[in-house]
């Protein structure tokens, strides 16, 4: 039995919740993760997960090997990062979580051109609204948008992101504009909710303070495609990115609504983990894109290029 190898399903196994959904991340077999896990378990003579109907429980055995099981991997892929080189020049393959929109819109145009610069490196890039792990997930770099709790992680700012409301002409004639944000509430609202967003209540600077609004949901969405659409087809306001709706301001599809109410903008970084050596690939990468999504996402906030924006501690 190859330990490491029993580990690292053991792991996926632990934090998807289940071997099934473990094989399709490891992209192996379900009869194989089950195998290695139980021939892991037989090694140790401990049971380390009980097969509950809903998902995967650790025992207290198996709560105890986590952390060591974690670090022993890490250590492992290190060593194999290290003995192909990765920490002495550009290669191989780098993974990129980013929120959807902003991936198509902006991260995967730098991403192109970073490949082109760097034939050596592969790119795989996840689309998701989720925060990932991303050292439990692997994933070497992530774009987040609004504010970073405490961790471990770095955080690089590239940017801020202004929360506009828009709507289209058709809607504005028939229903006419709101002038302050109470007057949301006479008006119909596309909403958008997730798991970190409130869906009806919206934020706005008033005379310099927070101020809350809860709006009517006419149309509920889960995705801010979804709410451009809406907003786009006249069902109402919308509140979306900067970065989504400055050309369809600029070509008349959309009109900006309560500019001057509008809540501080919201940062966005690229963070990666702390670590003793960084990979050339992710080093690369960062050298790369950092001032590139400076200069795409500056226009976006209409404030000045981010220039003094440095390193930090995520």
């Amino acid at each position: 039995m190859d330990r490491v190898d029993a580990m690292r399903m053991f792991l996926a196994a632990v934090d998807t919740g289940s071997f099934s959904a473990a094989s399709r991340q490891l992209q192996i077999s379900l009869a194989t993760v089950s195998r290695r896990v139980a021939e892991l378990e037989e090694h140790l003579d401990a049971r380390l997960l009980l097969r509950g109907t809903r998902k995967l429980e650790l025992t207290d055995a198996g709560r105890a090997l986590v952390d060591s099981c974690r670090r022993i991997v890490e250590d492992v892929a290190e060593a194999e990062r290290v003995a192909a080189g990765e920490f002495r020049v550009p290669q191989g393959e780098l993974v990129i979580s980013t929120p959807t929109v902003m991936g198509r819109t902006h991260v995967v145009p730098v991403a192109v051109d970073f490949l082109n610069a760097y034939p050596s490196i592969s790119l795989r890039v996840q689309f998701t609204e989720r925060k990932v792990n991303l050292l439990e997930e692997h994933v070497d770099v992530a774009l987040r948008i609004g504010a970073l709790p405490d961790s471990n992680l770095v955080a690089v700012p590239v940017g801020l992101i202004r929360q506009v409301l828009c709507a289209s002409p058709a809607y504005l004639e028939h229903r006419g504009a709101p002038k302050v944000p109470e007057d949301l509430i006479n008006h119909h609202c596309v909403t958008y909710e997730s798991v970190y967003v409130t869906k009806d209540r919206w934020e706005f600077s008033v005379k310099g303070n927070a101020s809350t609004i809860q709006v009517p949901s006419r149309v509920v969405v889960n995705s801010l495609d979804a709410a451009l659409a809406a907003a786009l087809a006249g069902a109402g306001i919308a509140r979306v990115m900067s970065y989504q709706v400055d050309d369809l301001v600029d070509a008349h599809k959309l009109v900006p609504l309560l500019e001057g109410f509008e809540p501080a903008p919201l940062p966005a970084n690229l963070i990666y983990p702390g670590q003793r050596c960084v990979p050339q690939k992710l080093r690369a990468f960062l050298d790369f894109a950092v001032p590139r999504l400076r200069e795409r996402l500056a226009k976006h906030a209409s404030l000045p290029l981010c220039a003094g924006l440095r390193p930090q501690s995520d």
